[in-house]
């Protein structure tokens, strides 16, 4: 490991839109020939980024976890719970969908794997909401960070996608967890704080991709005189995609501030349309979004990856 170079990859949170980033890494991986796995020296990822993450620090092809998205997205996000709830409440009260599906993924993904036998540095936000504080799940890089050894990686990917309203907390050992995308829905700031204290590196040496999957620009305008709440005028889901999108946004802000111009690339997008966590029917138009980001960005990707022009 390259403490004068050291590289780390994060990917953002945000459910089916997973596959924007991981159609990029793949661009990374097949234009560029670039190995995604042995370029970088720390991956993090946050919620559907954490799949993304593991799946690479399991030395997965980019294109095997596009496919994972295409063949899985409608199994992950079909199996609603069933309530006598009027739909309009029961958004209120119940998580969205059950996780049976999502954690038959998972198991078939990474197996019984566990995060002590990863030897690539991995990051995992969550949210220890038992305590009410951050939990971060790593992988074995560090010999005074012993907790998560024995933590299945399904069991730590289970825990950062548990969306709030979308999903059910999932319980590891003695923690009950949710999506880390509360607190660190863009983990690329966690990732350079724990680089800097678990492994010395210094900022200046730091570089970061840092992989977005689409913000919508939700906003609520300046009458207060309408009915506020969550049942009302926080437009329900869409208030949870708001802060998540919020705290990538600073994040990103705040990276800015502290590394140097070269050091960080952002690879996202906006619109003015809504992007739904759980709406397969958008994954078409990811695709084709996360290539013409590569193909806009690709000059600035080269450089990165320290590749020459011919």
């Amino acid at each position: 490991m390259d403490r004068n170079d050291f590289k780390i990859l994060s990917i953002d949170g945000g459910g089916i839109r997973g596959i924007f980033p991981a159609h990029i890494l793949q661009c990374v991986q097949e234009r560029l020939d670039i190995n995604v796995y042995e370029d970088f020296d720390m991956i993090a990822g946050t919620s559907t980024g954490s799949i993304i993450a593991a799946g690479i620090a399991f030395q997965k092809k980019p294109s095997e976890i596009v496919s994972l998205y295409s063949k899985h997205g409608a199994e992950i996000f079909g199996q609603k719970k069933h309530s006598w709830w009027p739909s309009r409440i029961k958004q209120g009260v119940h998580s969205k969908y059950e996780n049976n599906n999502l954690k038959a993924v998972l198991h078939s993904e990474f197996g019984e794997t566990k995060l002590g036998d990863i030897e690539k540095p991995l990051l995992i936000p969550a949210t220890d909401i038992g305590h009410g504080g951050v939990h971060v799940f790593k992988s074995s890089y560090s010999r005074s960070f012993t907790r998560d050894k024995n933590v299945a990686v399904k069991q730590a990917v289970l825990a950062s996608c548990s969306a709030p309203a979308f999903f059910d907390p999932a319980k590891v050992d003695n923690y009950l967890l949710a999506d880390g995308g509360v607190w660190a829905n863009n983990p690329a700031l966690a990732a350079v704080i724990d680089a800097q204290y678990r492994f010395d590196v210094n900022a200046k040496d730091i570089r970061i991709l840092s992989i977005g999957t689409g913000q919508s620009r939700t906003a609520y305008g300046t009458d207060d005189s309408k009915g506020w709440g969550l049942l009302t005028g926080w437009k329900n889901l869409e208030f949870i995609s708001f802060l998540l999108s919020l705290q990538a946004q600073a994040t990103q802000n705040y990276l800015q501030l502290m590394l140097g111009e070269h050091q960080l690339i952002r690879l996202d997008f906006e619109t003015d349309n809504p992007l739904p966590m759980d709406d397969v029917a958008v994954l078409d138009d990811l695709i084709s979004r996360a290539d013409r980001t590569f193909t806009h960005r690709s000059q600035e990707l080269m450089k990165f990856f320290d590749i020459q022009e011919a």
